[in-house]
């Protein structure tokens, strides 16, 4: 599973061929949560609140950045790494 940023200890990744809608993961300190890409809301899991609203806050500034790896990884190309929020 490719991480594509790192911030503030929180881990966000993707894997290849997943499921949809588009998504990411996003690990902190053993919690974990898929993140909706267009929605930006958590579709599983769960995060500390203070993470949370980080890890919402840096997918709305690169919506359009984690759509494109979400394409990359569904035809299993390389995906690119994204800046951190901190």
């Amino acid at each position: 599973m490719p991480e594509i940023s790192m911030f503030g200890g929180i881990r966000i990744t993707m894997y290849y061929d997943d499921h949809n809608p588009p998504h990411f993961h996003a690990d902190y300190a053993g919690n974990k949560a898929l993140v909706d890409i267009q929605g930006g809301y958590v579709i599983g899991g769960a995060l500390p609140s203070r993470q949370l609203k980080y890890v919402l806050a840096w997918a709305e500034m690169h919506q359009d950045e984690l759509m494109q790896n979400w394409e990359l990884a569904c035809s299993a190309q390389p995906l690119k790494k994204i800046e951190p929020l901190m």
